[in-house]
């Protein structure tokens, strides 16, 4: 299967569709720090199959699709600062609102299916006519905005083409929810809208695969079983006891713990050395100690024993308290770059290019690997059944 990845930034996405077995005929991103990150780790081979990776650095909208040939998926995080509840809330009216471009490409490659990640802030209501509107040229990408047709206009074309059964070829079977990345593996609250459709003429019935880690088996693995602390070999702090009145009864229940307890930060970085000054901490890439961090109100890190708070690029390009640490001692430190991709659960063996606030907003803008695994994966198994 065949796939074109936009708006690729350090390849979270990417990684995830090709570990689902889609092969990348093309990746568009225009960050130059990002499309180092790329080249390096398909150069290196990061990743079985990487090398071939064929980078395409610049203006999405400048890019042709014409001799790519059959593409199975076309899929993108769409950059999220003109919805982002961090940013500016411009919207439709932020130049950096990319939807029409992902339409272009899902118009002109008519792939077999797409998906698309993007902020929760989407949802807003202050925003809904427009998601509504976005939908619309997702389901009938062909019906094409007109030059210099108000954006409102061409909504209302759209929904006639949708009220009156237009046979608009291709048309999409667009779905979307809003998906907790904690809830399927990731050590880290992170809360995106993915939108997935499928071309109407295949006949796929899809819905979105269901979670499969929960915050009460967490909390049932720390405060009534302790096999939490025994994982990690340390005691059960003070308070963390059978006898905790304020807990659910419901908690004590074996049959009602179905799903794995959310992974916590000491989960996801508990085998890593102890971040030094140097680039590479006992050989392990990306895990240079970035001093400096400090917390005041409305300015706080993650606590070790939870999922970590939703990593964010920041203001001009400056992290904020989601990409700190709360050490045992109460003390705060930034995350390494290297731990923060162990919370995006990036592998390993993937570099960042960049300094350390550019890697953290790589980083704060990607898609968590595991999450966009699990969804292109049941993606493809309906493409190839």
């Amino acid at each position: 299967m065949r796939s074109v990845e936009l708006f690729t930034g350090a390849g979270g996405l990417a990684i995830g569709t090709h570990l689902a077995g889609f092969e990348h005929a093309l990746l568009a991103e225009w960050n130059k720090d990002a499309c180092e990150t790329l080249r390096e780790n398909a150069t290196r081979a990061a990743l079985p199959g990487t090398s071939s990776w064929n980078v395409v650095q610049g203006d999405v909208r400048a890019v042709r699709y014409g001799d790519l040939g059959t593409i199975d998926l076309v899929a993108g995080g769409v950059p999220c600062q003109p919805f982002s509840i961090g940013g500016k809330h411009q919207g439709m009216s932020d130049p950096r609102d990319m939807f029409p471009e992902f339409v272009r490409a899902v118009r002109e490659l008519r792939p077999r299916a797409f998906i698309v990640e993007n902020v929760k802030g989407l949802l807003r209501e202050s925003f809904s006519t427009y998601f509504g509107y976005v939908l619309l040229q997702l389901s009938f990408p062909t019906i094409a905005r007109k030059p210099s047709e108000p954006w409102l206009d061409h909504l209302r074309r759209l929904e006639r083409a949708r009220t009156s059964g237009a046979k608009a070829e291709p048309r999409y079977n667009v779905v979307f929810e809003l998906l907790n990345a904690a809830n399927y593996g990731v050590p880290q609250t992170r809360e995106r809208v993915f939108i997935v459709g499928f071309r109407s003429d295949l006949g796929i019935e899809w819905s979105f695969p269901k979670g499969t880690h929960s915050r009460d088996a967490l909390l049932r693995d720390q405060y009534i079983t302790g096999e939490y602390w025994r994982r990690h070999g340390l005691r059960k702090p003070a308070g963390f006891d059978r006898s905790n009145r304020d807990l659910s009864p419901s908690l004590r229940t074996d049959s009602l713990f179905p799903l794995e307890p959310w992974r916590t930060v000491r989960d996801a970085t508990r085998d890593l050395p102890a971040p030094t000054a140097r680039e590479e901490a006992e050989g392990v890439a990306n895990h240079k100690l970035n001093p400096g961090a400090k917390q005041y109100t409305g300015h706080t890190g993650s606590p070790l024993d939870l999922p970590a708070k939703t990593l964010k690029a920041g203001v001009h390009g400056v992290p904020g308290g989601e990409n700190m640490v709360v050490l045992p001692n109460g003390r705060v430190r930034y995350f390494t770059v290297r731990e923060a991709a162990r919370l995006q659960t990036f592998p390993d063996a993937w570099r960042f290019r960049g300094s350390w606030s550019e890697a953290m907003r790589q980083l704060g803008n990607a898609v968590p690997v595991t999450l966009a695994q699990i969804v292109a994966a049941k993606v493809a198994e309906k493409i190839t059944n």
